[in-house]
């Protein structure tokens, strides 16, 4: 085993274990104060990780699969590493899945995963002793897949289809559209409007960089009142004549899930927001300012994608610097909604 340096554990691009040989996630010790030592899991034999060395596993011939780490601490992500975990059933349609989370993971995000168990995957939580991981089924490491290097240079579905040993031109594209939301157990949801048709303003990301700024919001509102001319729903107060604010009544991510399921349409920025929409086959615009689109949207035929060309921010997946939000909000002025059709 590898002692880890205190300034790495966090950034490591795996899963953490403690000295009695608990398995832990860089996500929680981020969440607590630190108590290491903590060693890397690298050098378990029987725990294959992509990060360290890349490989290929036959599921044709695995009847379950164990994913520690899985699948992030962020909506989006997590949204489309289970749709990774539904597409290896495109060889064993009998695959069981099981994932280990953080513990610490925020709420919002741990309810997909209850939502989704029973599924798409067995969900367990974090820590978890790593003599009972050691089983006959492949184990594999996704922990802190934020700092891969692969995940900031392939489309985000492929990355997780690489990372769990699949090539991932043997998927199709249309199981790489996270059509699995479809099959949620949702609530009932209510719709303004005597024609209770609607469309979806969501603005925010999981980080400033990739939300669409404050300023643009009454601006995108009203672009979409003149298109649709039917209500417009949104999480954020908004003054427009013909804009709801509907955060109250959005108490969980089920409830969340649910408005987009029934929306005619979406417009959103780089954000869990276009994965969920491209589920429900709803059309959307989303907005991208530092990832590029095909990396996100390319397997959604509904979507349309608009690129701010703003070169100092090229590939930063997260930001809240002054500077950074000052680039985004001047590329939005610049915005061409004649470019969307």
């Amino acid at each position: 085993m590898s002692l880890l340096a205190n300034e790495d554990v966090l950034f490591h691009q795996g899963s953490l274990l403690t000295p009695d040989g608990q398995v832990v996630a860089s996500y929680d010790i981020e969440q607590q104060q630190f108590t290491g030592p903590y060693f890397s899991l690298y050098g378990e034999d029987s725990i294959r990780n992509a990060a360290v060395r890349a490989f290929r596993l036959d599921y044709r011939a695995a009847s379950v699969v164990q994913v520690i780490n899985g699948m992030g601490v962020a909506l989006g992500d997590s949204i489309i590493g289970l749709t990774a975990i539904e597409a290896l059933r495109e060889f064993n349609p009998d695959l069981h899945a099981i994932i280990y989370r953080p513990a610490k993971a925020p709420g919002y995000v741990d309810e997909l995963y209850h939502l989704a168990a029973g599924i798409i995957a067995e969900i367990r939580w974090l820590p978890w002793r790593l003599a009972n991981l050691t089983e006959p089924q492949p184990t594999i490491d996704l922990g802190n897949h934020l700092f891969w290097p692969a995940f900031a240079n392939m489309p985000m579905i492929d990355f997780f289809l690489w990372a769990l040993g699949v090539d991932p031109n043997l998927i199709s594209p249309e199981l790489k559209a996270n059509r699995w939301l479809e099959r949620l157990c949702l609530p009932v949801i209510s719709a303004p409007g005597p024609g209770k048709d609607y469309v979806l303003f969501c603005h925010k990301a999981s980080t400033p960089i990739r939300s669409i700024p404050q300023a643009m919001h009454l601006t995108l509102v009203e672009w979409l009142w003149q298109r649709f001319h039917c209500p417009v729903l949104g999480f954020t107060p908004v003054e427009h004549p013909h804009y709801q604010d509907i955060s109250r009544f959005t108490t969980d991510t089920a409830h969340f899930l649910s408005w987009f399921k029934h929306a005619r349409y979406v417009l959103t920025s780089d954000s869990a927001a276009v994965h969920i929409a491209a589920g429900f086959n709803v059309p959307s615009l989303a907005i991208f300012t530092s990832i590029k689109p095909e990396r996100r949207v390319r397997d959604y035929p509904l979507c349309q994608p608009l690129r701010l060309e703003i070169p100092a921010l090229d590939n930063m997946h997260a930001s809240a610097r002054p500077q950074d939000i000052a680039l985004v909000e001047q590329a939005y002025q610049q915005l061409d909604l004649s470019r969307a059709c």
